[in-house]
């Protein structure tokens, strides 16, 4: 498991960057959830966490993908590909990711650190 942050320092309705390799995004639903899913959208090298969440979805930045945040299912193209999705546990009010094991839909030209 990975620290990402005290519960309370992530407000609902917004992110949080994890710096890993690939980086995470952890969100904070209106409804209460705490969901992660790898923070670089598989289209174009962006920043999810920097998206516009709404539900259980976020929109990429860049070009408007949406992803569900619950399966890491594309919903809007240009993005094709599915984002991973990781386990989040809430542990002593503090929230830690636990990382999947598959390998991530990165977008074109970006590759994982031990991989350039």
């Amino acid at each position: 498991m990975i620290p990402a942050c005290p519960l309370a320092s992530l407000p609902r309705g917004e992110a949080f960057r994890l710096e890993a390799d690939p980086p995470i995004a952890v969100f904070h639903t209106e409804d209460g959830e705490i969901l992660a899913i790898d923070d670089t959208c598989t289209h174009q090298d962006a920043s999810l966490a920097d998206g516009w969440l709404e539900g259980c979805e976020i929109e990429c930045p860049l070009h408007a993908s949406r992803f569900d945040l619950r399966t890491g299912r594309v919903d809007a193209p240009p993005a094709k590909r599915p984002v991973r999705t990781h386990q989040v546990v809430v542990e002593d009010d503090v929230i830690y990711v636990v990382p999947s094991d598959e390998e991530p839909n990165l977008p074109p030209g970006v590759t994982l650190k031990g991989q350039a």
